[in-house]
C-alpha cells in the first residue's frame, strides 16, 4: 500500500479531533475526505502535511513509517498541501511568497529577477495570469488560492493535500483546477481531496473517505457509492429538501435603497432596492464587484460615490459607525481576516458587535456578555468546548455561525452576508441556510452573495447579476435557471433571455 493511517489520534483543548482513525490511499489516486465541519478532515489533512502532529497512531508512506513534524520534513518527503485558509506573507510580493522556501540567491544577495523568472514558472504550468510583482494584499481571494496551488506544484511533491481548493474559485477557475488534477494523475501524483461540494468528489476523485465526530465511518470507492449514500455517512440521517418559508410570506417596506453607486475600478452604477423579509441575491463571476459594492454599502470604501439610504434616510458613505448606527451588519468572504478576531476567543468575538450596549463605567459586564454569547450558542446549535475556547480551535462552519452571531446579537436589519456557507459541509450549510430563511421570516431584509447557484436560487427572491461591475441583469423566482445565470454571468445575454 502506497500510504496509510493507523489508528490517528489528535487531542485539542476539550476537543477529542481524530480518534483512531485508519485508512489507505492507492499511488496516483484522487482520495476524496469528506464530512461534517468538525469531523477531522483538516486535522488530517495538516497531520500529513506537518502543521500538526498525531498524539498517537502511525502514518506509513510505500510501507515506512514517516513523522512530519513539521511542513518542511513534509515537504523533504514529497508532501505538499493547499490550505482552506490562504496563509501568506501579506507584505510580501507574489514572487516573494513563492520562492520563499528556496530564494534565489547571487552574490550573497537574492537574486530577484531569478526569482521573477521561477515564480513566472510556476503560474504558467497552472496557466495563471498574475502579476508576481504584485503584493500579495493585492491580490483578490481566488487569486490568492490559484498561487497557493501553484506553490504546491512547484515542490514536485508526490502527494499533495487540497483543503477545499475550489471555495474561492469561479466556474471557469474550478473547471482549470479539475483539468490540473487530471494531469497530476497522468504523472503519478496522488491527490487527498479535501471537499464539502459532492459533486467535485463524484466526478473527480477514485475513492471516498467519510469521517464523522473525529472518527473514521466508511471508505469506499466512487464507483460503489452515491451522493446519498455519502450525506448519510457524514450526518448519521438522510439530507432534507429545505423549503424556504419566507417565501409563502409578503414583504414589508422598502429598508434598504442604493442608487448610483460607484467605486473607481470596482464598479459603478448600483441601483437596487431592498425590502423587510426579502432574500436579495448577488451572482457574477469572481472580480464581477459583487463584494466591493457590498463593501461600500457598509462603509469600507472610502473612494464610493452615490447614495445608500435606509428607510429614506442617507447615510454619509464610507462611515462604518454611520452603518452601523442605521442597522447595517456584514459578514465578510473572508471569515478569518475580516469577520473573526483570532487572538479572542468565542464569547469575546460574539460580543465584539455590541460592546457599545455591554459597557458600564468603562467596563464590559461580564455577566451580561456571558449570557449573551451562550444564548446565541445555544441557539445557533454552536459546537465549542467552552465560550472562552479559542475562536482558531472551532471548525470553519462553527467559526462562520460566531461571525454570524455578532450581528444577530446586534439585531441588525439590514444583512449582508457574503458568501455564506464558503467552506460549510452538508450539515452546517442546511443550518445556516434555515437561519437565514428564519431572519427573513422575522423581517430581516438581507443581500445574499454567492458563487454558489444552487444556493443563491433555493434562498432569494431576486438574483442580480453584475459583471464587469455593473448589474446586466435581474430574475425573478419564476426566472431562475442556472444556464441561464451562468450564461448572464459569462456574457451570453441574448442565450440567457430565450431561456
Amino acid at each position: 500500500m502506497f500510504l496509510s493511517f493507523q489508528s490517528i489520534t489528535k487531542r485539542f483543548p476539550g476537543v477529542l479531533a481524530l480518534d483512531h482513525v485508519s485508512f489507505e490511499v492507492q499511488r496516483g489516486s484522487c482520495h476524496a475526505l469528506i464530512g461534517e465541519n468538525g469531523a477531522g478532515k483538516s486535522t488530517m489533512g495538516k497531520i500529513l502535511a506537518g502543521v500538526y502532529t498525531a498524539d498517537e497512531g502511525e502514518i506509513r508512506l510505500e510501507g515506512k513509517v514517516i513523522q512530519p513534524a513539521n511542513p518542511l520534513v513534509a515537504r523533504q518527503l514529497g508532501i505538499a498541501m493547499v490550505h482552506q485558509e490562504l496563509a501568506f506573507c501579506p507584505n510580501l510580493t507574489v514572487a516573494e511568497n513563492l520562492c520563499l522556501g528556496d530564494l534565489p540567491q547571487r552574490g550573497g544577495w537574492v537574486d530577484r529577477s531569478r526569482m521573477c523568472d521561477q515564480a513566472r514558472g510556476l503560474l504558467r504550468e497552472i496557466e495563471a495570469d498574475i502579476d508576481v510583482n504584485l503584493p500579495i494584499h493585492r491580490l483578490s481571494t481566488a487569486q490568492e488560492q490559484m498561487v497557493q496551488i501553484a506553490a504546491a506544484l512547484g515542490t514536485n511533491a508526490r502527494i499533495i493535500v487540497m483543503d477545499e481548493p475550489t471555495s474561492s474559485l469561479s466556474a471557469h477557475e474550478s473547471e482549470h483546477l479539475f483539468q490540473l488534477l487530471g494531469h497530476l494523475k497522468l504523472r503519478g501524483i496522488t491527490v487527498i481531496y479535501v471537499s464539502h461540494r459532492l459533486e467535485e468528489i463524484f466526478r473527480l476523485c477514485d475513492t471516498v473517505t467519510v469521517l464523522r465526530d473525529g472518527r473514521h465511518v466508511a471508505t469506499e470507492q466512487i464507483c460503489d457509492t452515491n451522493q446519498d449514500r455519502v450525506i448519510h455517512q457524514m450526518i448519521g440521517r438522510a439530507a432534507s429538501t429545505f423549503a424556504p418559508e419566507h417565501l409563502n410570506r409578503p414583504v414589508g417596506n422598502e429598508v434598504l435603497r442604493v442608487e448610483n453607486l460607484a467605486s473607481p475600478g470596482r464598479f459603478s452604477d448600483i441601483n437596487f432596492t431592498l425590502r423587510a423579509g426579502e432574500v436579495l441575491g448577488f451572482a457574477g463571476l469572481v472580480g464581477a464587484g459583487r463584494s466591493e459594492a457590498a463593501l461600500a454599502i457598509f462603509g469600507l470604501d472610502p473612494d464610493a460615490s452615490g447614495k445608500v439610504l435606509v428607510h429614506g434616510r442617507e447615510l454619509p458613505l464610507g462611515s462604518v459607525p454611520s452603518a452601523l448606527a442605521a442597522g447595517i451588519g456584514l459578514v465578510p468572504e473572508d471569515r478569518k481576516r475580516q469577520g473573526l478576531v483570532l487572538t479572542m476567543n468565542c464569547r469575546e468575538n460574539m460580543s465584539l458587535a455590541v460592546l457599545d450596549r455591554l459597557v458600564k463605567q468603562g467596563f464590559v459586564q461580564a455577566r451580561k456578555e456571558q449570557v449573551l454569547a451562550q444564548r446565541y450558542v445555544d441557539q445557533l446549535r454552536v459546537k465549542t468546548p467552552s465560550l472562552e475556547a479559542p475562536i482558531t480551535s472551532l471548525s470553519g462552519g462553527n467559526q462562520q455561525k460566531i461571525a454570524l452571531t455578532k450581528w444577530l446579537a446586534r439585531e441588525c436589519g439590514v444583512l449582508i452576508v457574503d458568501e455564506p456557507t464558503r467552506g460549510i459541509d452538508v450539515g452546517a450549510k442546511e443550518e445556516i441556510h434555515h437561519l437565514l430563511d428564519e431572519l427573513a421570516c422575522r423581517g430581516l431584509a438581507i443581500l445574499v452573495i454567492s458563487s454558489e447557484l444552487p444556493e443563491l436560487m433555493n434562498l432569494c427572491r431576486r438574483i442580480l447579476v453584475l459583471r464587469d461591475g455593473e448589474i446586466k441583469g435581474e430574475l425573478g423566482r419564476r426566472e431562475f435557471s442556472q444556464p441561464g445565470l451562468m450564461r448572464l454571468m459569462a456574457g451570453i445575454e441574448k442565450e440567457a433571455a430565450s431561456l
